[in-house]
């Protein structure tokens, strides 16, 4: 079992960080391994796998690259760097770090992701540093940028979600559905996967987490300045993709931006994932909650310090089609507005 030792500065320093060059390596693994987590997923893969092997295809070093960059049972550092947990980077700012890696360091992070020596094609190329950097430049511009604004309310919405439930529940809660096999073991030792590692102590290590949209995560670490990084995918809801549109009677009746608010509420949602999910203002989705539940479709509750937002039985009877006439409707506005918050 692989799990590192953290000592209570370590945790108290901890922060949650968004990287755009992180979230372009997670697009990048998932078209590496042509396998989606789901149907948004899926419908992103089936849109860019073609392209990127169509450049791959007409480049065969850096498909030996990735090849070995892959390897058996790890990432090659040069493409998992940690990020610096400063400000807001620019993702061009964060890929020179990727292009100034040095040409024996990037040898020796491909040597123990393959566990051995490296193809006779790359062991004496000093220009791997810039191919990892070049495709990755390619990842981001034609598969994430021009979705960079939704995947960065995603990201953002995951945040705010965990850093509620840190406050709520402590780090044990927050940490425990993070990853697969990751959990707080309890006297300082985070569990960060089921491998047979050797324990790592974090003591004056900046530990950052950075959410991704990708159904997919890794571990970093950089020994200067030391910091090490849990990436890892963020909760399933909201990084599913664009949700359905609502029906049309629904749409006509309430207006396609509500309609599309009501239409989330299958489950209780806080107003900054529903932000994140219609990608409407903070201020468009305060006022078509207000109406909502005016007219008791949803109703709302207080978890902490979040207010949560879930349909009624009217609106899924709404939202489905289901009510059947106006003296049953009116019975369940009354119901509702006795248990409602």
């Amino acid at each position: 079992m692989g799990w590192w030792q953290v000592d209570a500065d370590t945790l108290a320093g901890s922060r949650f960080v968004i990287s755009p060059l992180t979230e372009t390596i997670a697009g990048f693994l998932v078209l590496a391994k042509a396998t989606a987590g789901h149907p948004g997923e899926r419908a992103w893969l089936d849109a860019h796998l073609p392209a990127y092997r169509s450049r791959l295809s007409a480049d065969p070093v850096t498909a030996l690259f990735v090849q070995a960059a892959l390897g058996h049972h790890w990432i090659a550092d040069v493409l998992t760097p940690t990020p610096t947990g400063e400000g807001d980077p620019a993702f061009d700012d964060e890929l020179e770090r990727v292009r100034a890696t040095p040409a024996e360091a990037v040898r020796a992070d491909l040597a123990v992701a393959l566990r051995g020596p490296l193809p006779a094609a790359l062991e004496h190329r000093d220009d791997l540093a810039g191919r990892a950097a070049d495709l990755l430049d390619w990842v981001w511009r034609e598969t994430v940028l021009p979705t960079w604004p939704r995947r960065r309310r995603v990201i953002e919405a995951d945040i705010a979600a965990r850093s509620e439930r840190l406050s709520q529940g402590g780090w044990v809660a927050t940490l425990g559905g993070m990853r697969p096999d990751m959990r707080w073991l309890g006297e300082g030792r985070l569990q960060i996967n089921a491998h047979d590692h050797p324990p790592r102590d974090l003591a004056g290590a900046r530990l950052l987490f950075v959410p991704v949209t990708p159904s997919t995560g890794w571990v970093s670490r950089q020994p200067l300045p030391h910091r090490c990084a849990v990436v890892y995918p963020c909760w399933g809801p909201l990084a599913a993709g664009d949700p359905p549109p609502p029906p049309d009677a629904l749409g006509r009746l309430l207006g396609r931006a509500r309609a599309g608010v009501l239409v989330l509420l299958d489950d209780p949602k806080s107003t900054t994932q529903l932000v994140a999910l219609t990608g409407q203002g903070l201020g468009s989705v305060g006022r078509h909650l207000k109406v909502l539940l005016d007219a008791r479709l949803v109703r709302r509750r207080r978890t902490g310090r979040s207010v949560l937002y879930s349909r009624t039985r009217l609106g899924d009877a709404l939202v489905e089609g289901e009510v059947e006439g106006e003296v049953e409707g009116e019975d369940e506005v009354e119901g509702e507005g006795e248990g409602g918050g």
